[in-house]
């Protein structure tokens, strides 16, 4: 038996679990939906999370943390709440796709067509990737306007799930595609998390950021104060 604690804070909630291979649910969860504020909620979270099984952080075998594509600040958060976890715990700690995570659901689902799993970027542009209905990644994780996405969705149909599914599916539907929000359009449901944890090789997929574009917010060179002459 394998036990994981799972742990996302990469988009617009801090949730954990702990999950283990033999069982078909969490043993215990808890998310909460915030968008700011992830720092001061998580260690908060994990330790009511953990409590809740008699090993507590002793019990566990493997973590699993969410890298991205989400907010800067959110990714290095649980990031580095993972990584202490893990080396305090002497556990493997792996990353997973927050793409993944939200589209693992729709593969379990095995329904036809495609399945898009589409972050909101801003200014127009989306995280995102299409899988199979077999679970097989056809185009791997990147960051496209939403006119660009359609144009590699081939001819549908097409099941999305993320908070730019909303915006894709309008524009795929605008280009004659058959496309359908039916998955979460928020955050990535955390059991889902623990169990892409569990199937990962902790040599294949290292707890690090998944950063598709650079952040929105630059230094502003000119308001540099000039250091005086040595």
């Amino acid at each position: 038996m394998t036990r994981i604690l799972a742990i996302d804070t990469a988009l617009d909630a801090v949730s954990a679990c702990i999950f283990d291979d033999s069982a078909s649910e969490p043993l215990a969860l808890e998310t909460l939906f915030m968008q700011r504020g992830q720092a001061e909620a998580l260690m908060p979270l994990l330790d009511r999370v953990v409590s809740q099984t008699e090993e507590g952080f002793k019990g566990l075998d493997r973590i699993a943390v969410t890298v991205g594509p989400g907010s800067f600040t959110g990714l290095r958060v649980g990031i580095a709440a993972a990584r202490a976890i893990g080396l305090a715990c002497h556990v493997p700690v792996v990353g997973v796709s927050t793409l993944a995570a939200l589209a693992a659901p729709l593969i379990l689902e095995a329904q036809p067509g495609l399945v898009v799993p589409a972050i909101d970027a801003r200014h127009g542009s989306l995280y995102f990737a299409v899988f199979g209905p077999d679970g097989r990644a056809l185009v791997l994780p990147r960051v496209a306007t939403v006119r660009e996405a359609v144009r590699l969705l081939g001819t549908g149909p097409i099941r999305l799930a993320g908070s730019g599914a909303p915006m894709l599916a309008i524009e795929a539907k605008s280009a004659g595609l058959s496309a359908e929000v039916v998955g979460e359009t928020g955050a990535p449901d955390i059991a889902f998390v623990a169990r892409l944890g569990l199937l990962a090789d902790p040599k294949g997929a290292p707890p690090r950021p998944l950063y598709l574009k650079p952040p929105d917010a630059k230094p502003q060179d000119q308001a540099h104060i000039p250091l005086a002459p040595a």
